[in-house]
Protein backbone atom coordinates (compact mmCIF):
# COMPACT_ATOMS: atom_id res chain seq x y z
CA UNK A 1 0.00 0.00 0.00
CA UNK A 2 1.28 3.45 -0.85
CA UNK A 3 1.61 6.18 1.72
CA UNK A 4 -1.83 7.67 2.39
CA UNK A 5 -2.48 11.36 2.58
CA UNK A 6 -2.88 12.95 6.02
CA UNK A 7 -5.90 15.09 6.79
CA UNK A 8 -3.70 18.19 7.03
CA UNK A 9 -2.08 17.42 3.66
CA UNK A 10 -5.50 16.86 2.08
CA UNK A 11 -6.69 20.23 3.36
CA UNK A 12 -3.59 21.97 2.00
CA UNK A 13 -3.77 20.36 -1.42
CA UNK A 14 -7.49 21.03 -1.75
CA UNK A 15 -7.20 24.69 -0.77
CA UNK A 16 -4.23 25.29 -3.08
CA UNK A 17 -5.97 23.69 -6.07
CA UNK A 18 -9.16 25.68 -5.50
CA UNK A 19 -7.20 28.92 -5.02
CA UNK A 20 -5.14 28.32 -8.15
CA UNK A 21 -8.20 27.73 -10.31
CA UNK A 22 -9.91 30.77 -8.80
CA UNK A 23 -6.95 32.91 -9.93
CA UNK A 24 -7.31 31.57 -13.46
CA UNK A 25 -10.85 33.01 -13.75
CA UNK A 26 -10.60 36.58 -15.11
CA UNK A 27 -14.27 37.51 -14.66
CA UNK A 28 -15.12 38.68 -11.08
CA UNK A 29 -18.76 37.49 -11.19
CA UNK A 30 -17.77 34.05 -12.44
CA UNK A 31 -14.98 33.88 -9.88
CA UNK A 32 -17.46 34.63 -7.08
CA UNK A 33 -19.90 31.96 -8.31
CA UNK A 34 -17.09 29.39 -8.34
CA UNK A 35 -16.01 30.37 -4.81
CA UNK A 36 -19.56 30.00 -3.47
CA UNK A 37 -20.30 26.61 -5.02
CA UNK A 38 -16.96 24.77 -5.10
CA UNK A 39 -16.85 23.41 -1.55
CA UNK A 40 -20.34 21.89 -1.54
CA UNK A 41 -19.80 20.43 -5.02
CA UNK A 42 -16.55 18.73 -4.09
CA UNK A 43 -18.02 17.41 -0.83
CA UNK A 44 -20.60 15.54 -2.90
CA UNK A 45 -17.85 14.31 -5.23
CA UNK A 46 -15.91 12.85 -2.29
CA UNK A 47 -18.98 10.84 -1.29
CA UNK A 48 -19.29 9.51 -4.85
CA UNK A 49 -15.65 8.42 -4.97
CA UNK A 50 -15.97 6.50 -1.70
CA UNK A 51 -19.22 4.86 -2.79
CA UNK A 52 -17.47 3.63 -5.96
CA UNK A 53 -14.86 1.88 -3.80
CA UNK A 54 -17.43 -0.35 -2.10
CA UNK A 55 -14.72 -2.80 -0.99
CA UNK A 56 -13.76 -0.32 1.73
CA UNK A 57 -16.25 0.75 4.41
CA UNK A 58 -16.42 4.23 5.91
CA UNK A 59 -13.70 4.59 8.55
CA UNK A 60 -12.70 7.37 10.94
CA UNK A 61 -10.06 8.35 8.35
CA UNK A 62 -12.80 9.07 5.81
CA UNK A 63 -14.53 11.32 8.32
CA UNK A 64 -11.28 13.16 9.18
CA UNK A 65 -10.59 13.56 5.48
CA UNK A 66 -14.10 14.85 4.72
CA UNK A 67 -13.82 17.32 7.57
CA UNK A 68 -10.35 18.48 6.55
CA UNK A 69 -11.24 19.14 2.92
CA UNK A 70 -13.62 21.96 3.66
CA UNK A 71 -13.41 22.75 7.38
CA UNK A 72 -9.71 22.73 8.09
CA UNK A 73 -7.62 20.40 10.18
CA UNK A 74 -9.44 20.56 13.51
CA UNK A 75 -11.08 17.51 15.13
CA UNK A 76 -14.06 16.14 13.20
CA UNK A 77 -17.41 16.38 15.06
CA UNK A 78 -18.67 12.94 16.08
CA UNK A 79 -21.98 13.56 14.31
CA UNK A 80 -20.10 13.95 11.03
CA UNK A 81 -19.64 10.17 10.78
CA UNK A 82 -23.37 9.69 10.15
CA UNK A 83 -23.39 12.50 7.58
CA UNK A 84 -20.57 10.84 5.65
CA UNK A 85 -21.92 7.29 5.96
CA UNK A 86 -25.44 8.35 4.94
CA UNK A 87 -24.12 10.53 2.12
CA UNK A 88 -22.03 7.69 0.68
CA UNK A 89 -24.97 5.24 0.90
CA UNK A 90 -27.41 7.68 -0.72
CA UNK A 91 -25.11 9.07 -3.44
CA UNK A 92 -26.87 8.76 -6.79
CA UNK A 93 -25.46 10.34 -9.97
CA UNK A 94 -22.72 12.83 -10.70
CA UNK A 95 -24.15 16.23 -11.61
CA UNK A 96 -22.01 19.05 -13.07
CA UNK A 97 -21.91 22.11 -10.83
CA UNK A 98 -24.04 25.11 -11.72
CA UNK A 99 -20.99 27.30 -12.36
CA UNK A 100 -19.74 24.89 -15.05
CA UNK A 101 -22.36 26.21 -17.46
CA UNK A 102 -21.08 29.74 -16.80
CA UNK A 103 -17.50 28.58 -17.44
CA UNK A 104 -18.47 27.16 -20.84
CA UNK A 105 -20.37 30.29 -21.74
CA UNK A 106 -17.33 32.40 -20.88
CA UNK A 107 -15.10 30.11 -22.97
CA UNK A 108 -17.43 30.46 -25.96
CA UNK A 109 -17.36 34.25 -25.73
CA UNK A 110 -13.69 34.75 -24.92
CA UNK A 111 -12.00 31.77 -26.59
CA UNK A 112 -10.56 30.57 -23.28
CA UNK A 113 -10.30 26.99 -21.96
CA UNK A 114 -11.54 27.37 -18.38
CA UNK A 115 -14.10 24.54 -18.63
CA UNK A 116 -11.55 22.00 -19.84
CA UNK A 117 -9.08 23.15 -17.21
CA UNK A 118 -11.74 22.60 -14.57
CA UNK A 119 -12.25 19.02 -15.82
CA UNK A 120 -8.54 18.36 -15.24
CA UNK A 121 -8.65 19.92 -11.78
CA UNK A 122 -11.71 17.81 -10.97
CA UNK A 123 -9.75 14.67 -11.90
CA UNK A 124 -6.85 15.64 -9.65
CA UNK A 125 -9.07 16.46 -6.67
CA UNK A 126 -11.14 13.29 -7.02
CA UNK A 127 -7.90 11.30 -7.06
CA UNK A 128 -6.95 13.14 -3.86
CA UNK A 129 -10.21 11.93 -2.30
CA UNK A 130 -9.53 8.38 -3.52
CA UNK A 131 -6.11 8.37 -1.85
CA UNK A 132 -7.62 8.45 1.65
CA UNK A 133 -6.62 4.78 2.11
CA UNK A 134 -3.37 5.03 0.17
CA UNK A 135 -4.80 3.10 -2.80
CA UNK A 136 -6.58 4.25 -5.97
CA UNK A 137 -8.76 1.33 -7.05
CA UNK A 138 -9.94 0.68 -10.61
CA UNK A 139 -13.50 1.37 -9.48
CA UNK A 140 -12.50 4.76 -8.11
CA UNK A 141 -10.55 5.61 -11.27
CA UNK A 142 -13.57 4.57 -13.34
CA UNK A 143 -15.81 6.92 -11.36
CA UNK A 144 -13.31 9.77 -11.73
CA UNK A 145 -13.07 9.24 -15.50
CA UNK A 146 -16.87 9.10 -15.81
CA UNK A 147 -17.19 12.46 -14.02
CA UNK A 148 -14.53 14.04 -16.23
CA UNK A 149 -16.10 12.57 -19.38
CA UNK A 150 -19.45 14.10 -18.43
CA UNK A 151 -17.89 17.56 -18.25
CA UNK A 152 -15.87 17.09 -21.44
CA UNK A 153 -18.98 15.92 -23.33
CA UNK A 154 -20.65 19.23 -22.45
CA UNK A 155 -17.56 21.06 -23.73
CA UNK A 156 -17.66 19.10 -27.00
CA UNK A 157 -21.37 19.81 -27.38
CA UNK A 158 -20.62 23.53 -27.08
CA UNK A 159 -17.78 23.33 -29.61
CA UNK A 160 -15.10 23.91 -26.98
CA UNK A 161 -12.25 21.83 -28.34
CA UNK A 162 -9.03 21.43 -26.38
CA UNK A 163 -5.42 21.80 -27.47
CA UNK A 164 -4.19 18.81 -25.45
CA UNK A 165 -5.58 15.45 -24.24
CA UNK A 166 -7.67 15.46 -21.08
CA UNK A 167 -6.14 14.09 -17.88
CA UNK A 168 -7.19 10.49 -17.18
CA UNK A 169 -7.26 8.69 -13.84
CA UNK A 170 -6.20 5.28 -15.15
CA UNK A 171 -2.48 5.97 -14.79
CA UNK A 172 -2.90 6.46 -11.02
CA UNK A 173 -4.52 3.09 -10.30
CA UNK A 174 -2.59 1.02 -7.75
CA UNK A 175 -1.96 -2.17 -9.72
CA UNK A 176 -1.12 -5.60 -8.34
CA UNK A 177 1.81 -7.03 -10.34
CA UNK A 178 0.59 -9.54 -12.91
CA UNK A 179 2.02 -13.09 -12.90
CA UNK A 180 4.85 -13.74 -15.31
CA UNK A 181 3.67 -14.79 -18.76
CA UNK A 182 5.31 -17.45 -20.92
CA UNK A 183 7.36 -16.07 -23.79
CA UNK A 184 5.36 -15.28 -26.89
CA UNK A 185 5.62 -17.57 -29.86
CA UNK A 186 8.14 -16.35 -32.40
CA UNK A 187 6.53 -15.78 -35.80
CA UNK A 188 8.77 -16.70 -38.75
CA UNK A 189 9.86 -13.72 -40.80
CA UNK A 190 8.14 -15.08 -43.87
CA UNK A 191 4.75 -15.01 -42.06
CA UNK A 192 5.09 -11.49 -40.64
CA UNK A 193 3.08 -8.70 -42.20
CA UNK A 194 5.11 -6.24 -44.18
CA UNK A 195 5.74 -3.01 -42.26
CA UNK A 196 4.88 0.07 -44.32
CA UNK A 197 7.75 2.37 -45.11
CA UNK A 198 7.82 5.56 -43.02
CA UNK A 199 6.95 8.83 -44.69
CA UNK A 200 9.92 10.88 -45.85
CA UNK A 201 11.01 13.48 -43.32
CA UNK A 202 11.09 17.16 -44.30
CA UNK A 203 14.46 18.62 -45.23
CA UNK A 204 16.12 21.52 -43.44
CA UNK A 205 15.27 23.79 -46.38
CA UNK A 206 11.60 22.76 -46.30
CA UNK A 207 11.37 23.39 -42.56
CA UNK A 208 12.99 26.82 -42.87
CA UNK A 209 10.57 27.65 -45.66
CA UNK A 210 7.71 26.62 -43.39
CA UNK A 211 9.12 28.90 -40.70
CA UNK A 212 9.30 31.80 -43.18
CA UNK A 213 5.68 31.14 -44.12
CA UNK A 214 4.40 31.89 -40.61
CA UNK A 215 2.62 35.20 -40.21
CA UNK A 216 4.64 37.90 -38.42
CA UNK A 217 7.20 36.75 -35.83
CA UNK A 218 10.06 38.45 -37.70
CA UNK A 219 12.40 38.60 -34.71
CA UNK A 220 11.61 35.02 -33.68
CA UNK A 221 12.38 33.81 -37.22
CA UNK A 222 15.75 35.57 -37.11
CA UNK A 223 16.47 34.10 -33.67
CA UNK A 224 15.60 30.57 -34.82
CA UNK A 225 17.79 30.81 -37.92
CA UNK A 226 20.67 32.23 -35.89
CA UNK A 227 20.34 29.38 -33.40
CA UNK A 228 20.30 26.76 -36.17
CA UNK A 229 23.39 28.33 -37.76
CA UNK A 230 25.15 28.34 -34.39
CA UNK A 231 24.43 24.64 -33.89
CA UNK A 232 25.49 23.73 -37.44
CA UNK A 233 28.83 25.55 -37.15
CA UNK A 234 29.39 24.05 -33.72
CA UNK A 235 29.00 20.54 -35.16
CA UNK A 236 31.39 21.38 -38.02
CA UNK A 237 33.99 22.59 -35.50
CA UNK A 238 33.60 19.35 -33.52
CA UNK A 239 34.14 17.31 -36.69
CA UNK A 240 37.24 19.40 -37.47
CA UNK A 241 38.68 18.75 -34.02
CA UNK A 242 38.29 22.38 -32.94
CA UNK A 243 37.25 23.38 -29.40
CA UNK A 244 33.62 24.32 -28.82
CA UNK A 245 32.29 26.25 -25.80
CA UNK A 246 29.49 24.80 -23.67
CA UNK A 247 26.06 25.47 -25.13
CA UNK A 248 22.50 24.95 -23.91
CA UNK A 249 19.75 24.28 -26.44
CA UNK A 250 16.97 24.75 -23.90
CA UNK A 251 14.81 27.81 -24.55
CA UNK A 252 12.41 30.23 -22.89
CA UNK A 253 9.49 31.48 -25.01
CA UNK A 254 8.02 34.73 -23.69
CA UNK A 255 4.75 36.20 -24.91
CA UNK A 256 0.99 36.29 -24.68
CA UNK A 257 -1.31 33.39 -25.66
CA UNK A 258 -1.94 32.77 -29.34
CA UNK A 259 1.35 34.21 -30.61
CA UNK A 260 2.60 30.98 -32.22
CA UNK A 261 4.82 29.61 -29.44
CA UNK A 262 3.65 26.01 -29.81
CA UNK A 263 3.91 26.16 -33.61
CA UNK A 264 7.48 27.42 -33.45
CA UNK A 265 8.38 24.82 -30.80
CA UNK A 266 7.10 22.05 -33.08
CA UNK A 267 9.15 23.42 -35.98
CA UNK A 268 12.24 23.72 -33.79
CA UNK A 269 11.93 20.07 -32.76
CA UNK A 270 11.94 19.08 -36.44
CA UNK A 271 14.80 21.48 -37.21
CA UNK A 272 16.92 20.05 -34.39
CA UNK A 273 16.28 16.60 -35.81
CA UNK A 274 17.07 17.69 -39.37
CA UNK A 275 20.53 18.95 -38.38
CA UNK A 276 21.27 15.88 -36.27
CA UNK A 277 20.93 17.35 -32.77
CA UNK A 278 17.94 15.21 -31.74
CA UNK A 279 17.43 11.57 -32.76
CA UNK A 280 13.61 11.76 -33.14
CA UNK A 281 12.38 15.35 -33.20
CA UNK A 282 8.92 14.83 -31.69
CA UNK A 283 7.20 17.49 -29.57
CA UNK A 284 5.50 16.60 -26.27
CA UNK A 285 3.38 19.46 -24.94
CA UNK A 286 2.22 19.71 -21.31
CA UNK A 287 1.33 22.23 -18.63
CA UNK A 288 1.32 21.95 -14.82
CA UNK A 289 -1.60 19.50 -14.79
CA UNK A 290 0.39 17.13 -17.01
CA UNK A 291 3.35 17.04 -14.61
CA UNK A 292 2.00 17.55 -11.09
CA UNK A 293 -0.23 14.99 -9.37
CA UNK A 294 -2.85 15.85 -6.81
CA UNK A 295 -1.64 13.62 -4.00
CA UNK A 296 1.46 12.37 -2.26
CA UNK A 297 4.02 10.26 -4.07
CA UNK A 298 2.84 10.67 -7.65
CA UNK A 299 4.36 13.90 -9.02
CA UNK A 300 7.83 12.45 -9.59
CA UNK A 301 6.40 9.40 -11.36
CA UNK A 302 4.05 11.47 -13.47
CA UNK A 303 6.78 13.91 -14.52
CA UNK A 304 9.17 11.06 -15.30
CA UNK A 305 6.58 9.39 -17.55
CA UNK A 306 6.10 12.59 -19.55
CA UNK A 307 9.85 13.08 -19.91
CA UNK A 308 10.27 9.50 -21.16
CA UNK A 309 7.85 10.30 -23.99
CA UNK A 310 9.87 13.42 -24.87
CA UNK A 311 13.35 11.86 -24.90
CA UNK A 312 14.74 12.16 -28.40
CA UNK A 313 12.73 15.32 -29.00
CA UNK A 314 11.41 18.46 -27.34
CA UNK A 315 9.40 18.80 -24.13
CA UNK A 316 7.29 21.98 -24.36
CA UNK A 317 5.92 23.20 -21.01
CA UNK A 318 3.24 25.85 -21.46
CA UNK A 319 2.54 28.26 -18.59
CA UNK A 320 5.63 26.83 -16.89
CA UNK A 321 5.52 29.54 -14.20
CA UNK A 322 2.58 27.64 -12.64
CA UNK A 323 5.05 24.96 -11.52
CA UNK A 324 6.46 27.27 -8.87
CA UNK A 325 4.17 28.59 -6.16
CA UNK A 326 6.03 31.58 -4.76
CA UNK A 327 3.89 31.52 -1.61
CA UNK A 328 4.40 27.86 -0.77
CA UNK A 329 7.81 26.24 -0.74
CA UNK A 330 6.27 22.77 -0.33
CA UNK A 331 4.20 22.91 -3.51
CA UNK A 332 4.41 19.68 -5.56
CA UNK A 333 5.37 21.72 -8.62
CA UNK A 334 8.84 22.15 -7.16
CA UNK A 335 9.21 18.38 -7.11
CA UNK A 336 8.37 18.33 -10.82
CA UNK A 337 11.05 20.98 -11.43
CA UNK A 338 13.68 18.91 -9.62
CA UNK A 339 12.82 15.82 -11.66
CA UNK A 340 12.96 17.94 -14.81
CA UNK A 341 16.39 19.37 -13.97
CA UNK A 342 17.81 15.92 -13.23
CA UNK A 343 16.63 14.60 -16.58
CA UNK A 344 17.99 17.64 -18.41
CA UNK A 345 21.38 16.74 -16.95
CA UNK A 346 21.05 13.00 -17.63
CA UNK A 347 19.81 13.47 -21.21
CA UNK A 348 21.89 16.38 -22.40
CA UNK A 349 22.25 14.85 -25.87
CA UNK A 350 18.69 13.69 -26.51
CA UNK A 351 16.30 16.05 -24.73
CA UNK A 352 15.53 19.72 -25.27
CA UNK A 353 13.13 21.56 -22.96
CA UNK A 354 11.24 24.71 -23.95
CA UNK A 355 9.32 26.58 -21.25
CA UNK A 356 6.76 29.21 -22.22
CA UNK A 357 4.48 31.81 -20.69
CA UNK A 358 3.89 35.45 -19.90
CA UNK A 359 7.10 37.50 -19.76
CA UNK A 360 7.04 38.75 -16.16
CA UNK A 361 5.83 35.46 -14.68
CA UNK A 362 8.43 33.48 -16.63
CA UNK A 363 11.23 35.74 -15.37
CA UNK A 364 10.19 34.92 -11.79
CA UNK A 365 9.99 31.22 -12.66
CA UNK A 366 13.51 31.08 -14.12
CA UNK A 367 14.99 32.98 -11.17
CA UNK A 368 13.24 30.76 -8.61
CA UNK A 369 15.86 28.01 -8.95
CA UNK A 370 19.60 28.26 -9.70
CA UNK A 371 19.34 25.10 -11.79
CA UNK A 372 16.78 26.75 -14.05
CA UNK A 373 18.93 29.87 -14.41
CA UNK A 374 21.96 27.86 -15.51
CA UNK A 375 20.10 25.79 -18.10
CA UNK A 376 17.77 28.40 -19.61
CA UNK A 377 19.79 31.30 -20.98
CA UNK A 378 18.21 31.83 -24.41
CA UNK A 379 15.01 33.84 -24.62
CA UNK A 380 12.70 34.21 -27.63
CA UNK A 381 10.18 37.07 -27.44
CA UNK A 382 6.83 36.61 -29.22
CA UNK A 383 5.19 39.96 -29.92
CA UNK A 384 1.41 40.40 -30.21
CA UNK A 385 0.04 40.25 -33.76
CA UNK A 386 -1.11 43.66 -35.02
CA UNK A 387 -4.42 44.21 -36.80
CA UNK A 388 -3.05 43.60 -40.30
CA UNK A 389 -1.39 40.36 -39.20
CA UNK A 390 -4.58 39.19 -37.51
CA UNK A 391 -6.42 39.74 -40.80
CA UNK A 392 -3.73 37.77 -42.68
CA UNK A 393 -4.23 34.90 -40.22
CA UNK A 394 -7.99 35.01 -40.85
CA UNK A 395 -7.42 34.90 -44.61
CA UNK A 396 -5.15 31.89 -44.14
CA UNK A 397 -7.80 30.07 -42.10
CA UNK A 398 -10.41 30.80 -44.78
CA UNK A 399 -8.18 29.57 -47.60
CA UNK A 400 -7.18 26.42 -45.72
CA UNK A 401 -10.81 25.50 -45.02
CA UNK A 402 -12.38 26.46 -48.37
CA UNK A 403 -14.03 29.77 -47.45
CA UNK A 404 -13.83 33.17 -49.17
CA UNK A 405 -14.57 36.58 -47.67
CA UNK A 406 -16.82 38.74 -49.82
CA UNK A 407 -15.50 42.28 -50.43
CA UNK A 408 -17.94 43.59 -47.82
CA UNK A 409 -16.99 40.80 -45.42
CA UNK A 410 -13.29 41.50 -45.96
CA UNK A 411 -13.75 45.21 -45.20
CA UNK A 412 -15.69 44.41 -42.03
CA UNK A 413 -13.16 41.81 -40.89
CA UNK A 414 -10.29 44.27 -41.37
CA UNK A 415 -12.07 46.90 -39.24
CA UNK A 416 -13.04 44.44 -36.51
CA UNK A 417 -9.55 42.98 -36.23
CA UNK A 418 -7.93 46.41 -36.24
CA UNK A 419 -10.29 47.39 -33.40
CA UNK A 420 -9.54 44.13 -31.59
CA UNK A 421 -5.84 44.92 -31.62
CA UNK A 422 -6.21 48.60 -30.69
CA UNK A 423 -8.56 47.81 -27.79
CA UNK A 424 -6.67 44.74 -26.54
CA UNK A 425 -6.41 44.06 -22.80
CA UNK A 426 -5.00 41.28 -20.62
CA UNK A 427 -7.48 38.82 -22.17
CA UNK A 428 -6.30 39.46 -25.75
CA UNK A 429 -5.83 36.07 -27.38
CA UNK A 430 -4.01 36.97 -30.64
CA UNK A 431 -4.50 34.12 -33.14
CA UNK A 432 -6.86 32.36 -30.73
CA UNK A 433 -9.26 35.30 -31.00
CA UNK A 434 -9.05 35.05 -34.79
CA UNK A 435 -9.80 31.33 -34.70
CA UNK A 436 -12.75 32.03 -32.43
CA UNK A 437 -14.03 34.67 -34.89
CA UNK A 438 -13.57 32.27 -37.81
CA UNK A 439 -15.34 29.35 -36.14
CA UNK A 440 -18.28 31.53 -35.09
CA UNK A 441 -18.51 32.95 -38.63
CA UNK A 442 -18.58 29.43 -40.09
CA UNK A 443 -21.37 28.44 -37.69
CA UNK A 444 -23.48 31.50 -38.63
CA UNK A 445 -22.79 30.93 -42.33
CA UNK A 446 -23.97 27.33 -41.98
CA UNK A 447 -27.22 28.49 -40.38
CA UNK A 448 -27.73 31.01 -43.20
CA UNK A 449 -26.86 28.69 -46.09
CA UNK A 450 -28.96 25.84 -44.68
CA UNK A 451 -32.05 27.98 -45.33
CA UNK A 452 -31.25 28.23 -49.05
CA UNK A 453 -33.06 25.76 -51.29
CA UNK A 454 -30.14 24.88 -53.60
CA UNK A 455 -27.00 26.80 -52.60
CA UNK A 456 -24.30 27.20 -55.24
CA UNK A 457 -20.64 26.39 -54.73
CA UNK A 458 -19.92 30.11 -54.30
CA UNK A 459 -22.66 30.46 -51.68
CA UNK A 460 -21.26 27.48 -49.78
CA UNK A 461 -17.86 29.19 -49.67
CA UNK A 462 -18.56 32.87 -49.10
CA UNK A 463 -18.46 34.58 -45.69
CA UNK A 464 -20.57 37.73 -45.64
CA UNK A 465 -20.71 40.59 -43.12
CA UNK A 466 -23.69 39.06 -41.30
CA UNK A 467 -21.62 35.91 -40.74
CA UNK A 468 -18.89 37.90 -39.00
CA UNK A 469 -21.05 39.62 -36.38
CA UNK A 470 -23.43 38.38 -33.72
CA UNK A 471 -27.13 38.72 -34.58
CA UNK A 472 -28.45 42.07 -33.41
CA UNK A 473 -24.95 43.58 -33.05
CA UNK A 474 -24.27 46.42 -35.47
CA UNK A 475 -20.90 46.36 -37.24
CA UNK A 476 -18.31 48.89 -36.14
CA UNK A 477 -18.92 52.24 -37.86
CA UNK A 478 -15.18 52.94 -38.18
CA UNK A 479 -13.74 53.19 -41.67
Amino acid sequence: MRESVTAAEAHRQYQETISAFRRWIPDPTLRLAFSREADSFFRRCALGVWQADNAVGITPRHVEFYNAIYSGTGPAPSALYWEVATGVADYDLFQPPAFFSALRDYDRRKGTTLARRFADQLTLLLLLFASVDGVVSEAEAGFVNACSDTLLALCERDGLSGDRPALKADEFVTHVPAPAQPPAEVVPAAEQEETPLPESEPTLEELLAELDGLCGLDQVKRDVKSLINLVKVRRLREEAGLPVPPMSLHLVFLGNPGTGKTTVARLLAKLYHAIGVLPKGQLVEVDRSGLVAGFVGQTALKTQEVIQKAIGGVLFIDEAYALVNQDNGNDFGREAVEVLLKNMEDHRKDLVVIVAGYSQLMEKFIHSNPGLESRFNKYFYFEDYDGAQLFTILQSMCAKNGYVLTPEGEALARRELMDLYEDRDENFGNARDVRNLFEQAVARQSDRVARLEAPTREQLMELRPEDLTEPGVAPSPKD
